[in-house]
C-alpha cells in the first residue's frame, strides 16, 4: 500500500487482515507497518498506539457483528429473532475466529459506541417478549454471554466430544428461547 494511501481506515483494514491470517498474536504496530510498507512511525499520524489500534479494530468488529445479526434478525421477532441473530453471530466467529477473539470486550469509549448498536439489536428482540427493561438488559446480558462463550470456546477447538456441535448449538438456541418465554 503507498503511503498516500494510508490512513486509518486502511490501518484497521490491513491490522485486521493480519489477525485472520496470523491471530491476535501477531498484531504489532511494526507488523502492520510492514505489511503496509512503512516504516512504523508513520503508523502515529493514523493510530496514536497499538491500544488505540485495537480500539479502532474492535469498533470495526463490533460494527461488523452488528450488521450480521441486525441484517439477521429484521423482520422477525421473539424466538425467531433471537434464533437467526444467534445464528449469525455463530456464523460470523466462525467465519472470522481470530478477529473475534481479538474483539475488546472491555469498556471502552471507542468501542462502546459501536457496540451500542449490538446491544440496541438484541433488546429489540427481548420487547416481543413483553420484558420491562430491567428484565430485558437482563436477558441481553444472558443472551450475550451464552453466544459469546460459545464462540469463544468453539473458535478454541475447546469441544473435545464426538457429539454435533451444531445440534449442541440448536439445543443451547432452545434452552435461550425457552427461558425468554419463561422468564
Amino acid at each position: 500500500m503507498a503511503r498516500a494511501a494510508l490512513s486509518a481506515e486502511a490501518v484497521v483494514d490491513i491490522a485486521l487482515r493480519l489477525v485472520d491470517e496470523e491471530g491476535a498474536g501477531a498484531l504489532t504496530l511494526a507488523a502492520v507497518a510492514s505489511r503496509a510498507g512503512v516504516a512504523t512511525p508513520s503508523l502515529y499520524k493514523h493510530v496514536r498506539n497499538l491500544a488505540d489500534l485495537r480500539a479502532l479494530m474492535s469498533a470495526r468488529i463490533a460494527t461488523e457483528l452488528s450488521d450480521r445479526i441486525g441484517d439477521a434478525a429484521l423482520g422477525r421477532s421473539a424466538d425467531e429473532a433471537v434464533r437467526a441473530l444467534m445464528l449469525a453471530w455463530r456464523d460470523y466467529a466462525k467465519e472470522h475466529p481470530h478477529r473475534y477473539s481479538a474483539m475488546l470486550q472491555s469498556s471502552q469509549p471507542l468501542v462502546d459506541q459501536a457496540a451500542k448498536r449490538l446491544v440496541e439489536i438484541l433488546l429489540g428482540a427481548m420487547r416481543a417478549y413483553g420484558m420491562d427493561e430491567a428484565r430485558a438488559v437482563h436477558a441481553v446480558r444472558c443472551l450475550r454471554a451464552a453466544v459469546h462463550g460459545w464462540a469463544v470456546l468453539e473458535a478454541q477447538n475447546a469441544f473435545q466430544w464426538p457429539e454435533e456441535l451444531d445440534e449442541s448449538y440448536e439445543l443451547l438456541v432452545r434452552m435461550v428461547t425457552g427461558g425468554l418465554r419463561e422468564g
